[in-house]
């Protein structure tokens, strides 16, 4: 599957509707501290959501 791009207003949109997840791609806290957008958050945070996370919940990777 390609990734899909998107205009940041978009996730922005996204994000105060509460419609999706926006998550820094960096596998490691410490780039991913430095790279964080309003809203985000890191890999290892998204995965202790998991269980709680729907199957059709839209979830947006981002990275430099």
């Amino acid at each position: 599957m390609e990734p899909i791009r998107i205009f940041p207003s978009e996730v922005l949109k996204k994000i105060k509707a509460a419609k999706t997840l926006l998550v820094c791609a960096y596998p490691d806290e410490a780039t991913c501290s430095k790279m964080k957008l309003p809203g985000a958050i890191s890999r290892t945070e998204l995965q202790a959501l998991m269980p709680e996370v729907k199957k059709d919940q839209e979830i947006i990777f981002y990275c430099a």
